[in-house]
């Protein structure tokens, strides 16, 4: 990473480009994409994220990212695990060479190396109010980060972090507009076919959905699908 002005330059236009991604997987994607465009020797890229305690790998540019979550989420170690979970207080790992670095995860590293990988980093991405995954880069040759990648590899990992967590608000938001919609479509229905006030009609939603233990957004879902009650 000798040219830094042009690194700049090409991070400033990286940013604008995230905003203007029009879905939370494209934000990922080209997230995923800059790393191998921007970083020296990464030959792949993807962000790792535990939901509900499970690895799931989001917008992986090759298998060998998802084949690798699979070992760590499997094995319960790893670097990317860690950096996603955070816990040590450490917000970057790095393996400059999975041929000679197996103490600190020794039963990830030799699993690793059937993958043919053969250098990696992983960066929290994080804001001021939450932690969100691990931004992960991979190289199948040895010793190919060097400490301006790593540099590098922090700086497009705080512009992803902003861009995932805006770009996920947005979309939560616009799934909030959508099933606020779809409920007053579903007791618009109710109310017109069984000539039920607005509280009733969304006590008739809601009832069916606590009964059958159904999301309140799926039942008015059925209920625009059927033209009446799920």
């Amino acid at each position: 990473m000798n040219d830094w002005r042009g690194f700049a330059e090409q991070m400033a236009s990286l940013a604008r480009d995230l905003l203007a991604q029009e879905s939370l997987n494209d934000t990922l994607e080209r997230i995923t994409a800059s790393a191998t465009e921007l970083v020296e020797d990464c030959d792949a890229a993807g962000i790792l994220v535990l939901r509900g305690g499970q690895v799931q790998s989001l917008a992986p540019t090759e298998q060998v990212v998802v084949d690798s979550d699979d070992l760590q989420g499997r094995l319960g170690e790893g670097p990317c695990l860690d950096a996603a979970r955070s816990s040590s207080g450490e917000r970057q790992f790095r393996i400059a060479d999975f041929t000679d670095e197996a103490e600190r995860w020794p039963r990830y590293v030799p699993e690793a190396r059937k993958l043919n990988l053969g250098s990696m980093m992983g960066f929290l991405l994080f804001t001021e109010d939450e932690d969100l995954g691990a931004l992960d880069l991979y190289s199948y040759r040895p010793g190919a980060f060097s400490a301006a990648d790593e540099t590098a590899g922090w700086l497009l990992a705080s512009h992803a972090a902003v861009a995932f967590s805006s770009a996920r608000t947005h979309a939560q938001l616009q799934e909030a507009i959508g099933t606020r919609h779809t409920i007053g479509e579903a007791m618009g229905i109710l109310m017109g076919r069984h000539r039920l006030t607005e509280d009733q009609a969304f006590a008739t939603l809601r009832r069916y959905s606590q009964d059958n233990n159904v999301k309140l957004r799926d039942v008015a879902a059925r209920v625009c699908e059927r033209g009446g009650p799920p």
